[in-house]
Order: structure tokens, then sequence, then C-alpha cells
């Protein structure tokens, strides 16, 4: 093994870590003879590269045992709030699945990854620079959940399970369940993912409207929400000469009940709500494959539908208080070619075109109140090149957008503009294991569907209201980063995102009515700072010379990784303060090599983000974890507790607003989880050393 220097031996989040035996961006690959070859992966806990960030979900428990919100949640530098949106270190995430985007946001999005359980998912990768290859529409950073894995040769199950409670103010059970199948032959391959999610909570909330004489409490609630989802994944990949089919289809369908009971200034009330959904996703990709494996050839369809029904009853009320609906289908069809260049051996130039359609129909109680359309055409270019110790990339994207609609009372304001969206980044290798890194992009989000929507889809009172903004205008941004990282692990970043009418969600006061509403703000710049260092325990017992004599597997290592962040919003003509964020992640190997992982997340009040203050941290969360694999590694179990001490609550004031916005979850969570790769009938050893060459060659397996 490799004698790793100690400050690559361990990074945030993970109990699993590779050994060091490859260049830090390959998999590390171990051989063991078996009749013949057999080729067993680990695979890296996080994955620094120029542009993304990988952390793997399916291999650390730390992250996969409760829902995906919740382990997304955990990552440092990751902020994500109901009331204040999803954010890695100072950039707007816009969240893809599978490379796809998910056209939603705000609480429909946190509702559909909180029904998603986290062992469903193989990785997440946060892409911070997005190149001219994504679209232009990605804004300042991708979230991307990848779900699909790779198909052996050979079938392969797997059985996954959570189970938990929680005790405050009563017991509520949260429980989830899936199976993975997938195998392959020469002639076709195919996999299905199946499961579901079922989950109790409680949420309490309290505004108050806050007076030089004292405080009035203008609504007060206590919910009870019970969640339910079940999916379906599966794909096929056929084998036609040297080229591929891909078939995916997905849906997901989700059941959520809501019971509230509230008080507030001259009222009182009792709801019942339910929230339905539809999503389906089918897509269809043709690989088109050459001699050389650097040139490629894609071409792909996309159809997705999203369907949600929303309907709100008072206590003893014969009609509904709020019955909303929308209907979403978007249509996407590209091509993209990649060519290696002959004067550099790690150079490419690689184009595309793409079009796509999305249509949005939102009604209240039967009535269409938003007709929107967008349709958009897209081409790229990009450079990629190697000179001496320098990698660089150049690219470019035009897009054309043509946006219109009508609501009930008016024709929406139409946006129909063509832009050009550069990129370029480049990267001064010091050796394999120390770079330095600049980044520059334009990017644009349109406005979400689910911000457009004028329709409340949440909870609402006398004095509570929701609403969407059908005449949002595109976000335009400029993004700046510089980057220093040391084996992969400890690094330091420094990025500015500058932003034009940045969409944000807005809450005010009109008498004693508080409205809920999104807006766009002029002009932003978003300064982030950010750190992270692993330090092993043995450098306090053996020293720093000792330390990096060591032969270590990271996997068995006891360590602390530091995390620290800070984060400023600069808004002209408002007096702003920034915020720090800290996670501090320790992991022991206790004797019968149980691993204990401890992880505590803390973000410091008195800080802007957007238009909000926050009164108390918005993350303040101590979490323990403790696994142990038996049945020669096939049997993974895990017990945790999340926010042991009970201490996560939120509490922001609203800018230029006399309003104090708090709310509470029952978020200490007790559990266990288990994945069992369930004995099958193993023929990797009959295979010839041919296939599984192509089968290192094709990593990607069924992921589009």
């Amino acid at each position: 093994m490799k004698k790793i220097p100690f400050i690559a031996l361990a990074f945030l989040g993970s109990i699993t870590f590779a050994t060091a035996q490859t260049a830090p961006e390959k998999p590390i690959e171990k051989t063991t003879e078996l009749n013949e070859v057999a080729i067993i992966k680990t695979k890296k806990a996080i994955e620094q590269k120029a542009d993304r960030t990988i952390f793997n979900f399916a291999d650390q428990p730390s992250l996969n045992t409760g829902s995906v919100l919740e382990g997304i949640k955990k990552l440092p530098g990751l902020i994500a709030s109901d009331i204040a949106g999803m954010m890695y270190q100072g950039k707007q995430l816009d969240v893809f699945m599978d490379g796809r985007p998910l056209n939603i946001s705000s609480n429909e999005l946190n509702s559909f990854l909180e029904g998603m359980p986290a062992n469903a998912i193989e990785k997440i990768e946060i892409i911070t620079q997005p190149g001219a290859e994504f679209p232009a529409t990605s804004g300042g950073a991708i979230l991307n959940i990848i779900t699909n894995r790779n198909a052996k040769n050979y079938l392969s199950a797997t059985y996954t399970n959570s189970s938990s409670f929680t005790d405050y103010d009563g017991l509520r059970w949260k429980l989830s369940n899936s199976v993975l199948l997938n195998a392959k032959n020469k002639y076709f391959g195919w996999q299905l993912n199946l499961g579901q999610n079922y989950r109790e909570s409680a949420i309490w909330n309290t505004l108050e409207k806050q007076l030089n004489d004292g405080n009035t409490v203008l609504s007060q609630t206590n919910a009870d929400r019970v969640g339910r989802n079940n999916y379906i994944k599966s794909a096929l990949t056929f084998d036609i000469g040297k080229d591929r089919l891909l078939l995916n289809y997905d849906i997901t369908q989700n059941n959520n009940d809501s019971y509230t009971t509230g008080t507030g200034l001259g009222f009182t009330t009792n709801d019942a709500s339910v929230n339905t959904g539809l999503r389906q996703d089918a897509v269809v990709t043709y690989q088109k494959k050459f001699e050389n494996p650097a040139q490629k050839l894609e071409f792909k369809f996309n159809y997705n539908n999203n369907t949600n029904d929303f309907e709100l009853t008072g206590k003893g009320n014969a009609a509904a208080t709020l019955e909303n609906s929308s209907d979403q289908n978007l249509y996407n069809v590209k091509a993209d070619y990649s060519q290696p260049l002959k004067f550099s051996d790690e150079g490419k130039l690689s184009f595309g075109v793409l079009y796509e359609e999305l249509l949005f129909e939102a009604a209240s109680k039967g009535v269409t109140n938003l007709d929107y359309k967008r349709r958009t055409a897209a081409s790229y270019i990009e450079l990629q090149s190697k000179f001496d110790k320098i990698n660089f990339i150049l690219g470019g994207r035009a897009e054309d957008y043509n946006i219109t609609g009508n609501s009930d009372v008016a024709e929406l304001t139409a946006f129909k503009q063509f832009r050009f969206f550069p990129n370029a980044s480049a990267q001064y290798n010091f050796n394999r294991m120390i770079n330095f890194n600049v980044n520059y992009n334009k990017k644009i989000t349109l406005p979400s569907t689910s911000a457009l929507n004028p329709n409340n889809t949440n909870y609402q009172n006398p004095n509570i209201d929701y609403s969407g903004n059908p005449n949002l205008q595109p976000t335009i941004y400029n993004n700046y980063e510089a980057k220093i990282s040391a084996f992969d692990y400890a690094f330091i970043s420094y990025n500015i995102s500058s932003a034009k009418n940045q969409v944000i969600n807005r809450v005010s006061l009109q008498d004693d009515l508080v409205i809920n509403t999104n807006e766009n703000l002029p002009e932003i710049k978003i300064h982030n700072f950010s750190a992270g260092l692993p330090i092993p325990y043995m450098l306090f017992t053996k020293g720093l010379a000792e330390t990096m004599k060591m032969n270590v597997n990271p996997d068995t290592m006891n360590f602390l990784y530091v995390y620290a962040g800070y984060q400023y919003h600069d808004i002209p003509n408002v007096d702003t303060k920034g915020f720090w964020m800290f996670n501090f992640m320790s992991q022991l190997v206790l004797p019968k090599k149980i691993k204990f992982v401890a992880n505590y997340n803390y973000i410091i009040p008195k800080g802007n983000y957007f238009y909000f203050i926050a009164v108390k941290p918005f993350r303040n969360s101590l979490d323990f974890s403790f696994s142990k694999k038996f049945l020669k590694d096939q049997l993974t179990l895990s017990i945790y507790a999340d926010d042991i001490l009970n201490i996560n609550e939120n509490a922001f004031n609203s800018y230029q607003t006399p309003l104090l916005i708090s709310n509470k979850t029952d978020t200490r969570k007790f559990g266990f989880s288990l994945n069992y790769k369930i004995p099958t009938k193993n023929k990797l050893a009959k295979e010839t050393p041919s296939l599984l060459n192509n089968e290192k060659k094709e990593e990607s397996g069924l992921v589009n």
C-alpha cells in the first residue's frame, strides 16, 4: 500500500474510504484471484475534481440512513431550508437527477427529496463550475443526484431498510424499504429499483409581530404530517454492434397528509390537507461508439410529466378552502459529440445542440389561472487541453429563449432573448496531488414553475397567505472562483457569485396578514470562503514525522475533519452581515471493527440570508452513528441518532418587516438501517478477461 500524507486520510461525513492506489480522479481497483479474474472496486467517500465535488452516499451510513434531504443537509457548506432555499458555498443550486433537471423548487423540491430514501442514492455530485455542455439555465451550481448503479455480468440483488422514530411530543415512525436488482449479458443489461417510504413528522410554527410594547402572536400552528412515497426506477441497455441503446423509465407517486391546528389574532382553526403527486420520466439514449474511446456521439430524448393536486379543508366545512392542481410536461432532445485533439494527449473538442419545450398549467377549483410555455434552443462548443502543468477549459454556449403565457387576468411579461454564455477554467498542477484552479462562467436561471404558480400549495389560515409570482424574470449570474486543493481532501477556496434579478422568497406584512411570495432582487453579490482539513488523531500521539511514515488504510483511521465557511450577501442599500458555517466530523474505529461517526453542524446566527436575518442558527445538530459489517461484508448494520441534543430550531427576522418567524420540527431521531447484498449465483469467475475489460471501460453502466 502506498504511503499517504496525513492530510489525505479523511474527508467529511464518511466512514468508508478508498485506499490511495490510483490517480485521484479514478476509482481504486483491487484484484482478487477467483479461478480467473474478478474486479472489486472500492469507492472514495469524496472526490474533488476541477469542476465538481462527488459524495459517495451508497457506502456512507452516516449519510444514507434517512431521507435524501436529511443526507444532503449533513454535507459541509450546504444550506437547505424551507424558507431560504438551497445553496452550496454561496451558489444557488439547480437540482438534477441522473443528469436531468428536476424542474421543481422550493417547498415542492424539499417534499420530493424528503420522500426519497437516501439508501436509494448511489452518489451526489455538486458541480460548482458547470461547463458549456451543461444548460446555461443551471445558474450558480448543480446538485446532481445519481440513483442508477452499474449492472454486473451476473445477477446482483440488494435489499435496504431504514427504520426510525422521533420522541418529541409523542412517538412518530419513519420506515423505508427498497430492492435493487440488476444484471447484464453480452446482449443487454437491465436494472430494477423499487421502494417505499413512510414517515410521520411534526412541525410547530409561530409568527409574531414585534412591537415596542411587546409581541403579538399572529399565528401559532401545530401540524402532524404523514408522508407516503412509492417509486420504481427501471433501465434497459442493448449492445447494437459497438453502439448502445439505453431505455429508462422512472415513476414516483406521493400521497402526503397534514392535520393542523392553529390559533392567532382573531381566529382558531382545525384543518386537514392532502397533497398527491405523480412524476413520470422516460429517456431514450443512443450512444455511437468509435475505435478511439475518447471519441463519442450521443443522442438523447427525454419526456417528463409531473402532476400535483393540493386540497385544504377546514374541520366541519362541506367545501374545500383550497383546491389547487398543476400539470407540467417537458420535452427535451439533444445531441453531444466529443473529439480528441491530435496535438494534445488529454485534449478534446466537444459540441452539441439542444431543443426543449416546457408546458405548465395551474388551476384553482378547476379554473385554469396560469398557462405557461417555455421554449429553449441551444448549442455549445468547448475546448479542453493541457500544456505542461496547466489544464484549461474554454467554452461558450448560445441559448435562445421564447417564454410566453397567460394568467387568469392578464398576459405574462414575455421573455424572448438570444444570449451567449462563456466559461473558462485553468488549473495549475504543482504535482499529482496539489493544484490551483481558477474559474469563470456566466449562467442564467429561469424561474421554476413552482415559483411561478399563483396558487397556494401550502397550509394557510386567515393570517397567512402563500402564492407564486407568474411575472418573475430570469436571473443572470457571473460566477468567479479560485481554489487550491491538496490530496483531494484538504482545500481552500474563495468564490463570488454576482447576480441580477435573483429570485428570492420574500415575507412581508400587510396589516396583520403575512404574505409569502417570490420576487426578483435587482442585484446581489454573494462572497463565500471555504476551507477543509482532515486531522488524524495519531498526529497527536505519534507526531507529524511518524504519521508521514506510516502505511495507513483510511478505512481504519481515527480522525477529525474540520470544515469552515464564511458567506456574505452583499445587497445594495441594505446593511447586511455575513455568517460562519462549521462542520466537525470524527471517525473512531472501535473494537470488533465497529465504526463510530459523530457529525456536528453549526451556522452562527445574526447573519443575512438574502432578506432573512437568522435569530437562531438555521443548522445546529449533533448526529451519531455506529456501523459494522457482517457475513463477509454482505450485510452492513447501522444504528444512528440524529440531532441527539434536540436543539435544531430555526428563527428568522424578515428585512424591514416587524416579523419573527420561528419553527421547530421533530428532528431528534433514533433508528437503524441495514444493507444486505443478497447472495446470488455468481458467474463472474467464468467470465473471460475480455469481458472484464469491457466492463472496466464502460463504468457508466446504466447511468445516463
